[in-house]
């Protein structure tokens, strides 16, 4: 009989006892980890807008008692706030849709067309993703004053689409490239040119890829804080990350009240992130398989 077993255990076929791997708990640690630094943080700034200054300072850690609403109505009702959500807005579009377009043509052509030194800068559109903004605060501020563009909304969007580059190229290369060559021939025969194949054809196969660049491009613009402090002088031109560091200084006293412009501030990036969570994922999931 054991001698059965074990020859049935042998077999590739017959399902084996799920074994214990030490992975398994290790994972959910780290995920439990990554959840409380990210979360409870900002469960810790939303919470503090549903209290007044005098709570805060008496009880840093506890639940509003009362809860008080004047906080988030009184920011939701003032002009300041939404100015400055307007302007983020603007330039994030205007910033996504300058680096998804001149993203995916430059992809076009790293991908479909074979010339020399190709691979080279390809590489350099990958290092540029090690490229840290700030090294470029000077240089940019000295040309942006050059051209014109310092106190203008083209003078942040410009420069984040630039930077966002790398990101758009690195992910719809290879998706673009894993796309049949037959398709293009057979378009080719049909009488289709380059440019026609690729806004007909390529960039339709590609909606998936082109999803998530311009996610996260839009979220990247969102975010940005250097490039809005380096370029605006006027309030009126603020972004709301340059916005909530103004208001943060303007009431400095007011804990509460930074407090819920603060919260007020993540909730567009963040739901339009976790709405978009699916297809960043659907996207980077095909460029990889490229």
């Amino acid at each position: 009989m054991s001698a059965a077993v074990r020859s049935v255990a042998v077999q590739p076929g017959v399902p084996r006892g799920r074994r214990f791997s030490l992975a398994t708990p290790l994972t959910y640690l780290v995920v439990l980890v990554i959840v409380a630094v990210t979360v409870v943080p900002m469960l810790f700034v939303i919470e503090g807008g549903f209290r007044t200054t005098a709570q805060i300072n008496a009880a840093p850690v506890g639940l509003p008692h009362p809860w008080v609403w004047r906080n988030y109505t009184t920011i939701l009702f003032s002009s300041a706030f939404w100015r400055f959500l307007a302007n983020s807005a603007l330039i994030a579009v205007v910033a996504t849709g300058l680096a998804v377009s001149l993203g995916s043509m430059a992809a076009f052509a790293l991908s479909r067309y074979a010339f020399k030194g190709r691979e080279a800068l390809y590489t350099v559109f990958i290092v540029g993703l090690l490229f840290p903004i700030g090294v470029a605060s000077l240089p940019l501020y000295l040309l942006l004053e050059r051209i014109g563009l310092l106190d203008n909304p083209f003078g942040v969007a410009i420069p984040e689409a630039a930077f966002s580059l790398s990101i758009t190229i690195v992910i719809l290369r290879p998706f673009m490239r894993a796309i049949p060559a037959e398709i293009e021939d057979a378009a080719v025969v049909d009488g289709a040119t380059r440019i026609r194949f690729f806004l007909r054809i390529l960039l339709p196969l590609s909606r998936p890829a082109l999803v998530t660049v311009a996610i996260l491009a839009f979220v990247m613009s969102w975010n940005n804080y250097l490039l809005a402090y380096i370029v605006f002088t006027t309030p009126s031109h603020f972004t709301l990350p340059l916005g909530v560091a103004t208001f943060q200084t303007q009431y400095s006293q007011d804990t509460a009240r930074i407090f819920a412009f603060t919260a007020l501030s993540m909730v567009p990036a963040l739901g339009f992130f976790v709405l978009a969570e699916r297809r960043i994922v659907a996207g980077l999931t095909g460029s990889l398989k490229g």
